[in-house]
């Protein structure tokens, strides 16, 4: 696997990864860093929080662990919100060494030496059961494609969808795989993704979300938030 990821600069100074069998990055060359920023932090984690701020508990759904960006973020925010539990399921079919990840300067980027310790400890943590990151984030991480997960109906607040782009992993965009991935969403959960696909919208749409068309990251026009009704099963 090693042979066929190389190290690319983006943007905003921050490392992404091409991977070079399918001619994919694993996030946007104008910046790594900002998208995950944009997309998942802010439509998403802040978003949440924002609109549950009585909750004690949230519990994430992420499809795509890749480099561990995402998840590096949001632990991150979570550090200011002591009072909260958070429970991180993450999926990853093919882990990346971590000859590679000991080389991603998202650490250095945000310049804070806890994080950097923080970062290399959910990438050598074992895989496969709940690890404790912190006494209030809970991490799972899982070596398995989607069509492997055992899905549970109504189990998270929050999903993160983030799968190479539908023209690189089609199988992951079709309405039964996202059907079967909203079903895990709670009543007013909420699914973010960097993608903004007419027939993605229609498909979420269809399945019973309500969705929102928000400005994308830099360099990218749009992004999609679709969120559960109440009365949606």
């Amino acid at each position: 696997m090693a042979e066929e990821i190389q190290i690319m600069d983006t943007g905003d100074g921050s490392h992404t990864l091409l991977n070079v069998a399918l001619d994919e990055t694993y996030h946007s060359r104008h910046g790594a860093l900002r998208e995950s920023q944009h997309v998942y932090l802010k439509a998403g984690f802040y978003h949440w929080i924002n609109l549950h701020q009585d909750k004690e508990s949230l519990r994430i759904f992420e499809m795509g662990m890749g480099t561990g960006l995402n998840l590096m973020l949001t632990l991150q925010a979570t550090l200011i919100f002591p009072e909260k539990q958070f429970e991180y399921i993450t999926l990853e079919a093919f882990p990346l060494p971590y000859t590679v990840i000991e080389k991603l300067n998202y650490p250095n980027l945000l310049g804070d030496s806890d994080l950097t310790k923080l970062f290399e400890q959910v990438h050598r943590c074992p895989w496969s059961e709940w690890y404790s990151v912190l006494p209030n984030f809970q991490l799972k991480k899982l070596n398995q494609k989607l069509e492997d997960y055992n899905i549970e109906k109504n189990s998270v607040d929050l999903i993160y969808y983030d799968a190479f782009a539908p023209n690189k992993q089609a199988e992951l965009w079709t309405i039964v795989t996202l059907g079967k991935v909203c079903s895990m969403l709670k009543p007013e959960g909420i699914f973010v993704t960097y993608s903004a696909k007419g027939q993605l919208k229609r498909d979420l749409k269809s399945l019973g979300l309500t969705v929102e068309t928000l400005k994308g990251p830099p360099g990218k026009a749009e992004m999609i938030r679709a969120t559960k009704s109440l009365i949606n099963e």
